[in-house]
C-alpha cells in the first residue's frame, strides 16, 4: 500500500468503532508524538520512506490491539519503536531480498561492519535524535522541489495527512499525494542518505531545511492565494518544526534565527486580521493583542544567535528586524531608522529584489517617502518584481505620502489586480479608493 493512503490515526480508531475511548485515544496522541521519530529510525534502517511509514502504521495496529488490555505502557513510545523493529527484522528473514538488504546497508558504512540481525537491532536502539535530524534533512534535500519538500516534510515529520496538507495549501489530495510520491522516488533515485551532512556538506543542506520551514510559515502568515489572510495551523507546523530542529542543532545560529524570527511574527497573528477578515496592516494593529509569550521566545532565541556570533545572518537579521516591531510598545515608537540599517545589512548579506524593495520601504519611513520612491525606482525594472503585488503597493503609500494621490491611486490598483489572496486585493482596492478627493 503507498504511504500517501495510508490511513490516519483517527481512520484507525474510527474503524475499529474505538475512537471515543480514552485509551485509544491516548494511543493517538503518542503516535502523533512518535510518529516522526519512528520513521526517521525505520528510514536509515530500511532506505525506503514508503516501508518506514508502513512498519510504524502496524505499530500502531499492533498499539491499538495489544494497550486497551495491557494497558499504555511506561515508554510507549520505546513500545512503539520495539513493536516497529521486531516487524522489520523479520521482513528481512522473511524476504528473499535478505541479502541484498543487508549489502546496501553495509555499504552505506566505512567499516564493513558485520549487519547481522543483532547489529541491525543495535542500530535502532541508538539515539534517534540523529536520526529525526536525518529524516528532515532527507525530505529537505535539494534533488526535490521546494513545494514537495514542504508537503514531504508535513507528511513526515509534521505527521499532517494528505487531505490536512491539501486543505493547508488550498490544493487537491490528488496532487499534493503526487508531489509527495515524486518527492520520495526523488530520493530514493539521488540514493539520500538519512542522516546529517557532515563539513562542508552541512551549510547548503542546512540552508534547504531552513528554507522549507520558512516557507511553510510564509503560506501560513501571508496566504498566497484564497479567501483568508492568514492560516495559523501552517505557521503552527513550522513553529513546531523550528523548535524540533533548534532542540537538535541548539547551536547552529541561523537555526535559532528562523526560530525568532518566526516566534516574533507569529506573535501578531492575532492581530494581523480584523474579526470580518480583512487585513490590519501593522502600524494599525492592536499591540495589546501581540503574544507576549512568542515575542520572549523569540527575543531568547535571537540573543542566542547572537551570542553564537551569527548576528549578521539572513535569518537572525529578519529576526531583528521583527525585534524593532516587537520592542516598540506604540507604531509611533518603532525604531525606523535601525531598520533601515539592518535592511542595508540584509541586502549585503542575501541581496535579492525583495530585499531591496523592503529595503525602500524601511528608509521611505525613516527618511521620508521621496527616498523610498528613489530605491524603489532602481528596481521597478526587476524581472522577479514584474508580477510581485507589493511593488505597486509601496510605490502608492510612498505616493500617498508624498501628496501625489492620483498617482498613488492608480499605483494601488495596479496591486490589487497582482495579488492573489482576496483579503489583500480588497485591502488595495479600498486603499485606492480613498486616495478620491485627496490633494495630488
Amino acid at each position: 500500500m503507498a504511504a500517501a493512503m495510508l490511513a490516519s490515526p483517527a481512520d484507525l480508531a474510527d474503524k475499529a468503532s474505538m475512537a471515543a475511548d480514552p485509551i485509544h485515544r491516548a494511543i493517538e496522541a503518542v503516535f502523533r508524538i512518535e510518529r516522526a521519530r519512528l520513521i526517521a529510525g525505520l528510514a536509515r534502517l530500511t532506505r525506503d520512506v514508503d516501508r518506514a511509514e508502513e512498519l510504524a502504521q502496524e505499530a500502531l495496529l499492533a498499539a491499538l490491539t495489544d494497550w486497551p488490555a495491557s494497558g499504555v505502557p511506561e515508554r510507549p513510545g520505546a513500545w512503539l519503536m520495539a513493536a516497529a523493529k521486531r516487524r522489520a527484522i523479520d521482513g528481512f528473514r522473511r524476504t528473499a531480498m535478505h541479502d541484498r538488504k543487508h549489502a546496501e546497508i553495509a555499504r552505506e558504512r566505512d567499516d564493513e561492519r558485520d549487519m547481522s540481525i543483532e547489529s541491525l537491532e543495535a542500530r535502532l536502539d541508538d539515539d534517534l535524535g540523529d536520526e529525526l535530524l536525518g529524516l528532515i534533512f532527507a525530505a529537505c534535500h535539494p534533488a526535490i522541489s521546494p513545494e514537495a519538500r514542504a508537503a514531504l516534510t508535513l507528511r513526515l515529520v509534521g505527521g499532517l495527512t494528505v487531505e490536512e496538507i491539501a486543505r493547508a495549501f488550498l490544493s487537491n489530495e490528488a496532487a499534493i499525494a503526487a508531489r509527495i510520491t515524486r518527492a520520495k522516488k526523488a530520493i530514493a533515485k539521488a540514493a539520500v542518505a538519512f542522516e546529517v551532512p557532515r563539513g562542508r556538506a552541512l551549510a547548503p543542506r542546512l540552508a534547504s531545511v531552513l528554507e522549507v520551514i520558512y516557507l511553510i510559515f510564509n503560506e501560513g502568515y501571508a496566504a498566497t492565494s484564497g479567501p483568508d489572510l492568514v492560516r495559523p495551523p501552517l505557521c503552527a507546523e513550522a513553529q513546531r518544526l523550528g523548535r524540533i530542529l533548534a532542540g537538535l542543532m541548539p547551536d547552529e545560529p541561523e537555526v535559532l534565527g528562523l526560530l525568532a524570527l518566526m516566534e516574533i511574527q507569529a506573535s501578531r497573528l492575532p492581530a494581523r486580521a480584523a474579526p470580518d477578515g480583512a487585513l490590519v496592516p501593522l502600524p494599525e494593529q492592536d499591540r495589546a493583542r501581540w503574544d507576549q509569550l512568542l515575542i520572549r521566545r523569540g527575543l531568547n532565541a535571537l540573543d542566542r544567535a547572537e551570542t553564537l556570533g551569527g548576528a549578521d545572518g539572513p535569518y537572525a537579521l529578519q529576526a531583528a528586524l521583527a525585534a524593532c516591531h516587537a520592542r516598540a510598545r506604540r507604531a509611533e515608537e518603532t525604531d525606523w531608522r535601525r531598520i533601515a540599517a539592518l535592511y542595508d545589512r540584509l541586502g549585503r548579506v542575501m541581496p535579492s529584489p525583495v530585499v531591496e524593495l523592503n529595503r525602500a520601504v524601511a528608509h521611505s519611513m525613516a527618511f521620508g517617502p521621496e527616498a523610498g520612491l528613489a530605491l524603489i525606482d532602481m528596481i521597478a525594472g526587476e524581472a522577479a518584481l514584474r508580477h510581485y503585488a507589493p511593488l505597486p503597493a509601496a510605490r502608492g503609500d510612498f505616493l500617498l505620502r508624498a501628496g501625489r494621490a492620483a498617482e498613488a491611486k492608480a499605483a494601488f490598483e495596479a496591486a490589487a489586480a497582482l495579488a492573489g489572496n482576496e483579503r489583500e486585493r480588497d485591502f488595495l482596492l479600498a486603499r485606492a479608493a480613498a486616495c478620491v478627493g485627496k490633494p495630488g
